[in-house]
Order: structure tokens, then C-alpha cells, then sequence
């Protein structure tokens, strides 16, 4: 039973990386857990969560209603993609890095548009997690 679980969190692992959702960051994540710390990745993850949870509240707070600050918007989004990027969230960080371009185009549509990618992407990648630590406990 307990190989099974480490099998079936090994090809979750897999096959979050062949579709793009993780990138090698959260291997090298990996590779710094050890006995002295074996919940180290879950740790940083959920930092994760906790900051990117902030940043979409404030990202939301910013685009309701105008003027629309581009140049804070964008600072916003660059730090969420910084703690996508220290976690390997590959996709997460691909929507941020599109949110960039349409505030460097001062395009608000499109920046409330690629910001509900942005939230997709995140949600599925934190259901997908979930799932995968639990696979490891």
C-alpha cells in the first residue's frame, strides 16, 4: 500500500511536469527536503498559497475600478510570478508574464481578462498539490 502511494505521487509528479504545470524548480524544491525536515516542500508550498492569496486580493482590489495604476499593477503581478517562479509553477508564472505585457500596453481588458487565467491556472495547480501531498503522506 505505501509503495503504491509513492508510485501513483511519483507519476503525478511526472505528469505535472510533462504538462507544463510544475517546471524543475519544484524538483530542485525537492532536493532540499530531508529527514531533518520532511515536510520542507509542503512547507513552501503553502507559503505559497498564503502569498499568492494576498496578491490575487489586492490584483482584484486593483482592477475594479479606475484610474488603473499600470505601473503598480505590474509590480504586483511581477512579485506574484517571483513566488510562482521560487515553486516552479510553470503555468501560473506564463499567465503572470502575459498580465505584464498587457500592463506595459496599458490594456485593462486585457489584463482583467489573462488575470482570470491567471486565477485558473493557480486554483487547478493548488487542487493538483493538494492531491500529490496527500499521495506523499
Amino acid at each position: 500500500m505505501e509503495n503504491q502511494k509513492k508510485r501513483q505521487a511519483a507519476y503525478m509528479k511526472r505528469s505535472l511536469l510533462d504538462q507544463g504545470y510544475l517546471d524543475e524548480q519544484f524538483i530542485h524544491l525537492e532536493e532540499l527536503q530531508d529527514d531533518a525536515n520532511p515536510n520542507f516542500v509542503e512547507e513552501v508550498v503553502k507559503l505559497f498559497y498564503t502569498d499568492s492569496a494576498r496578491y490575487v486580493r489586492n490584483i482584484e482590489l486593483a482592477l475594479e475600478n479606475g484610474p488603473y495604476d499600470f505601473a503598480r499593477l505590474d509590480n504586483m503581478m511581477y512579485q506574484f510570478k517571483g513566488s510562482s517562479s521560487s515553486i516552479g509553477a510553470r503555468r501560473v508564472k506564463r499567465q503572470c508574464s502575459q498580465f505584464q505585457e498587457y500592463c506595459n500596453a496599458k490594456n485593462i481588458d486585457g489584463c482583467r481578462n489573462i488575470f482570470q487565467g491567471v486565477k485558473q491556472e493557480y486554483a487547478t495547480l493548488k487542487t493538483k498539490l493538494e492531491t500529490y501531498f496527500q499521495m506523499e503522506r
